[in-house]
C-alpha cells in the first residue's frame, strides 16, 4: 500500500521538490520555523537581502491563525483605548501601504459603526485605559467614537489613501442603511481595508521570497508539511541543529542553521520546548467566525462592514464578502490542548449580535455555510482581559551573548533563537522588516533592499480602476476562456494570472463538471507550483470554495481524481484524501458532506 504519513494514513511516494531542496543542502544561515504570514514575510525579506534562508511549516502555509483572521487589514481603532498609539500608527501606515503594494487582494473597506448614545462611556473609558479591565459593560457613545476616529484620521494624514470619517444623525443613517436598529442615534462611517484571500496573499509573499533566492543565488527554500521534531542528539541540544520530519511520508532528516527564527504563533512556547528550552511567552486567545449564505443580511449591510460594540463590550463585526456574510469574532482564552473550533455557544453569540443591530433580520443555523476558529498569537496576559491584551509584538532572543559588539559573522550552529511574540496581519511587512533586521545583526550583515514600496506577487501592475480591470480581462480572453473565467483567474492570482493562463493554453484543458471555477490544467498548475500536500489545501487555501460553502461530494471526487496524476496518489491515497478532507471540513468548519459520487 506504499508509504505511510506521520498519522498512519496512506501517502504518496512521489518525492517532493520542496523537501528535497532542503535535504540536498541541509544548512542555511537562517531557519524560520512557522509558515504563517509573519514567518513567510520574514522569509521574503531575508531572501531579498541575499541571505541563505530556509522555512519549514508543519502544516500548510497560512493554516493556523493567519488563515483564521477576520480578513481585515486595519489600523485597529480600538487599540487607541489601550494606549497603543505606536501600534495604531504603524497599522494605519501599513494598511495604506498594502493597498498600494498588494492591490489584487487588499481592497478599501467602507465601515459603519451604529451608535446608540451620545456621552456613554466617558467615565469608564479612562478606567479601561489605565487598568485594561472591562468592568461592567459600558457602551461607547458618539463623543468617544468621534474622538477615536479623529485620532485615527490624524494617524492617516501621511500617505493616506482612504477618505476621512463621517458622522450621520439617525434620520440620514437609517436612510442609508434602513435595516439598522431604529434606536440608533448616530452612525459613524470610515474606511479600513479587507483581504479577501489571505491564504493566497501569503502564498504570493512566499513565492516572492523563493524567486528572490533564485535570482540572488542564495538558494532560499521553503517547504510545508515539514515539522520540527527536536534538536538533534548529536548537537548536544544546540538549537541551531534540528531534526525535521516530512509529515506526508514520515521521513526524518537533520538540518542546521546559524540562526533559528521561531514564528509559530500561539505554539511558540511548544516549539521552544521541542528545541530544548521551554519558554512561557504566549497566552493566545481564540477567535471564531461564521460565514452565512443570507441574501437579506447581505443586503442589509449595504456593501459595508458593520463594526460595533456588542452588549458585553466586545468589538464585533458583520462583514459582506462577495455573496456571503462573515460574522465575528469572539475573544476567549485558548486551551492549547484542544482544537480551536467554533462552538454552539459562539454561534448563539453571533446570532445575538446580529439581532442587536439588525433586529428585523432573522438568522438560522442552516444558513451557516462555514465556520472557522484560530488562536491569536498574543503574549501571556495573566489577569488582563482578552480584549485588552496587546496586539503589538516583541522579539525574544535566546543564545550566547555577542562578544564582538554586534560586528562580524557568527559561527554556524551558534544556537541563537529569535522568538516572535505577538503580531497581527496588518503589520506583517513592518514586523518582517524588524525581525529581519535583528537577524541581519546576528549575522553581521546589512540591509540591501526595503520592501516598503515593493509590489507583492500579482499586485505588480494590477489595474488601479474598475475600467482597467475590465480592459485587462477583455485583452486576455481567448477561445475557450470567457470573461467570467478570466476574471476569476485575475481575482485568484492577480497579474500572476498571466503565467497561469500561459500554462492553461499550452495544452488541452476543460472546466470541472463540479465547478466552473477550476479546470483540469489549473489544478495541475497548482500541484506543480503551489506545494499541494492534501486535497483539503485546494478547497480551503488555494481557492475559496469551502469558505463559500461550495464543496460537494462530486467536487471532492473530481479534484482528487485529477490531482492523483501529478501528486502520485494511488487508489488508497485518493480515498484517504477524500476521507481526510471530509473530516477536516466537518471537525473544524462545521461542513458536512453527506454523499460521495462513486
Amino acid at each position: 500500500m506504499g508509504n505511510k504519513d506521520s498519522s498512519g494514513h496512506p501517502a504518496s511516494s512521489t518525492p517532493r521538490t520542496s523537501v528535497q531542496r532542503l535535504r540536498n543542502r541541509p544548512h542555511a544561515q537562517v531557519l524560520i520555523i512557522g509558515g504563517g504570514i509573519n514567518g513567510v514575510g520574514t522569509f521574503r525579506d531575508l531572501a531579498l537581502q541575499g541571505v541563505d534562508v530556509a522555512l519549514v511549516e508543519r502544516g500548510d502555509y497560512c493554516q493556523g491563525a493567519s488563515g483564521a483572521s477576520s480578513h481585515m487589514i486595519h489600523g485597529g481603532i480600538r487599540y487607541l483605548e489601550n494606549g497603543e498609539f505606536r501600534l495604531v500608527r504603524e497599522s494605519v501606515v501599513e494598511r495604506n501601504r498594502l493597498l498600494r503594494i498588494a492591490p489584487h487582494y487588499v481592497k478599501p473597506l467602507q465601515t459603519t459603526i451604529p451608535i446608540f448614545s451620545t456621552f456613554s462611556g466617558i467615565l469608564a473609558a479612562p478606567l479601561r485605559f489605565l487598568t485594561h479591565k472591562q468592568g461592567a459593560p459600558t457602551e461607547r457613545g458618539a463623543f468617544l467614537i468621534k474622538l477615536g476616529l479623529s485620532m485615527y484620521d490624524f494617524f492617516s494624514r501621511d500617505g493616506g489613501t482612504v477618505p476621512r470619517h463621517q458622522f450621520r444623525a439617525r434620520k440620514r443613517a437609517l436612510a442609508e442603511l434602513p435595516r439598522l436598529h431604529a434606536g440608533i442615534k448616530y452612525a459613524a462611517t470610515y474606511f479600513d481595508a479587507s483581504v479577501h484571500n489571505p491564504e493566497r496573499l501569503t502564498l504570493d509573499v512566499l513565492q516572492d521570497g523563493e524567486k528572490a533566492g533564485e535570482a540572488g543565488g542564495n538558494g532560499a527554500r521553503a517547504s510545508n508539511y515539514l515539522s520540527l521534531v527536536s534538536t538533534t542528539a548529536s548537537a548536544g541540544g544546540n538549537a541551531g541543529a534540528v531534526r525535521l520530519r516530512d509529515e506526508l511520508t514520515g521521513e526524518v532528516f537533520d538540518f542546521t542553521a546559524d540562526v533559528v527564527v521561531n514564528t509559530t504563533g500561539a505554539w511558540v512556547d511548544l516549539t521552544n520546548q521541542a528545541m530544548g528550552a521551554a519558554s512561557a511567552f504566549m497566552g493566545g486567545t481564540k477567535g471564531s467566525h461564521i460565514v452565512l449564505d443570507h441574501p437579506e443580511l447581505l443586503e442589509a449591510c449595504g456593501g459595508r462592514e458593520i463594526f460595533f460594540e456588542h452588549t458585553d463590550g466586545r468589538i464585533v463585526l458583520i462583514y459582506p464578502m462577495g455573496d456571503r456574510v462573515l460574522v465575528g469574532t469572539t475573544d476567549v482564552d485558548a486551551d492549547m490542548t484542544e482544537d480551536a473550533v467554533c462552538t454552539d455557544a459562539e454561534i448563539d453569540y453571533f446570532f445575538d449580535l446580529i439581532g442587536h443591530v439588525f433586529p428585523g433580520v432573522a438568522v438560522h443555523r442552516d444558513q451557516i455555510v462555514y465556520t472557522f476558529s484560530g488562536v491569536r498569537p498574543l503574549p501571556r496576559h495573566d489577569a488582563t482581559q482578552p480584549g485588552f491584551v496587546s496586539r503589538d509584538y516583541r522579539i525574544e532572543r535566546r543564545g550566547p551573548a555577542r562578544a564582538d559588539g554586534g560586528e562580524g559573522r557568527r559561527a554556524a550552529g551558534s544556537g541563537v533563537v529569535l522568538s516572535l511574540v505577538g503580531g497581527k496581519w496588518t503589520t506583517f511587512r513592518a514586523l518582517a522588516e524588524h525581525l529581519s533586521n535583528d537577524v541581519l545583526t546576528e549575522l553581521g550583515l546589512r540591509r540591501k533592499v526595503s520592501t516598503a514600496k515593493l509590489a507583492i506577487g500579482g499586485g505588480a501592475g494590477f489595474p488601479d480602476t474598475e475600467d482597467g480591470v475590465q480592459r485587462w480581462i477583455k485583452e486576455r480572453m481567448c477561445a475557450g476562456r470567457d470573461a467570467a473565467r478570466t476574471a476569476g483567474l485575475l481575482t485568484r492570482y492577480g497579474t500572476r494570472a498571466v503565467d497561469v493562463m500561459s500554462y492553461l493554453d499550452a495544452g488541452p484543458d476543460q472546466l470541472l463538471h463540479s465547478t466552473h471555477e477550476l479546470s483540469v490544467r489549473e489544478l495541475e498548475f497548482m500541484a506543480q507550483n503551489e506545494q499541494l500536500g492534501h486535497l483539503i489545501d485546494v478547497l480551503v487555501r488555494r481557492t475559496s470554495l469551502a469558505f463559500r460553502g461550495l464543496v460537494t461530494g462530486e467536487l471532492l471526487n473530481e479534484v482528487a481524481e485529477i490531482l492523483s496524476g501529478p501528486l502520485g496518489w494511488d487508489t488508497a491515497v485518493r480515498t484517504a484524501e477524500i476521507d481526510y478532507a471530509q473530516e477536516v471540513l466537518q471537525r473544524f468548519h462545521g461542513v458536512q458532506i453527506d454523499s460521495l459520487v462513486a
